[in-house]
């Protein structure tokens, strides 16, 4: 036991040294920082049965200030519900709406609806923004103002996640707690690689060459996390960019039901990690940091409280950072635990031939 807190108290110290560093230099996009953008800017929304999101984004992104030239263009992607419907009778203005192609052989559903988009869209800033996400007034020219002024090609503004059930608050902090408390984020985007580069497809801004320069969405079709693989293609063609907070200009709550998360994190965990190997040393990371110091605490090692205390530090540091409510840091080995569920759920489905999406198989 005491040989496994000291690799515990090893890995959680450098956590903490990781999350502080983070706190006090994590990029944070600001609506002050707005200023008229001159240039085209296309926002682009891949919709698949999102009825109840259709009428509130749109106007939404229709009221977005200092856009001197923009256009919005909706692709309903063989939606089973009235999405397109209510896309049509709202269709005026700087609003176009197509209709997605069938899915093609060797592509999954969003990232094909996102390269139909791009290659439809005029504009020199290419916005992606999932349908779930609410934006501020100046969300969008205060991302490229900040996009300028760091000198970057591309940017992963992470929005605010909402989190109203006792699940969420559970798992959803762990987004940005992942790469909060792991990555020195102000020196890898200096000295980028794609391993170390984090980025999250609801709020996503590519400069148009850029983004055909590596190839796009056609470089990631059959990824399932195409967010993080479409920015690892960018870093390696030479585009700078990277994550930044985005939640003081957006919000999204991702799901809003039990089954949904679990459907959700099913899809991709298989696929956050690589491989097998990776899923498993991402476990024991879990195990070893998150559960470990809390289990030693209950059995009487007074210092698996203070290795405890420490990691859930790093989740309070991450939730005050990117504006999550940080309540549920102290039931963080809970949520750690949660995670693994879901890791394992992933794979098993993957190898079972049962990932599904949206009413897709994956």
């Amino acid at each position: 036991m005491t040989f496994l807190l000291d690799i515990s108290a090893l890995l959680i110290a450098i956590m903490l040294l990781l999350a502080s560093f983070n706190f006090f230099t994590l990029r944070v996009v600001s609506s002050n920082k707005s200023a008229p953008i001159e240039q085209s800017v296309s926002i682009l929304i891949p919709m698949r049965n999102e009825a109840e999101n259709v009428i509130e984004l749109i106007a939404i992104l229709k009221a977005q200030a200092d856009l001197n030239n923009f256009e919005i263009i909706a692709l309903d992607d063989c939606s089973i519900d009235n999405t397109k419907e209510l896309l049509l009778e709202i269709s005026q203005g700087n609003l176009r709406v197509i209709q997605g192609r069938e899915l093609e052989s060797g592509w999954l559903g969003k990232n094909y609806a996102c390269h139909q988009l791009a290659t439809a869209a005029s504009g020199e800033y290419l916005v992606f923004l999932d349908a779930d996400v609410r934006l501020n007034p100046k969300a969008i020219s205060s991302t490229i103002e900040s996009m300028r002024a760091w000198n970057w090609d591309f940017i992963s503004a992470y929005p605010r996640q909402i989190a109203e059930t006792f699940l969420e608050r559970l798992t959803q902090p762990l987004l940005q707690w992942s790469w909060f408390s792991t990555l020195p984020l102000r020196i890898t985007q200096k000295w980028p690689q794609p391993s170390t580069v984090v980025a999250n497809g609801q709020f996503m801004i590519i400069k148009r060459q850029a983004y055909f320069d590596c190839d796009g969405h056609n470089g990631v079709k059959a990824q399932v996390l195409d967010d993080l693989h479409l920015a690892r293609n960018l870093v390696r063609a030479g585009a700078r960019g990277g994550v930044a907070d985005g939640s003081r200009i957006s919000h999204c709550r991702m799901y809003s039901s039990a089954n949904q998360l679990i459907e959700g994190y099913a899809k991709s965990q298989w696929s956050a990690f690589g491989n097998p190997l990776g899923a498993f040393l991402a476990i024991s990371l879990l195990i070893t940091t998150s559960i470990l110091p809390f289990a030693a605490g209950l059995a009487g090692e007074i210092s698996g409280w203070y290795l405890y205390f420490a990691i859930v530090i790093t989740r309070i540091l991450s939730g005050i950072k990117t504006r999550t409510i940080p309540s549920a840091s102290l039931l963080h080995p809970l949520s750690a635990l949660i995670w693994i569920y879901l890791i394992t759920l992933s794979w098993i489905k993957k190898y079972r031939g049962e990932l599904t999406w949206r009413g897709r198989k994956l």
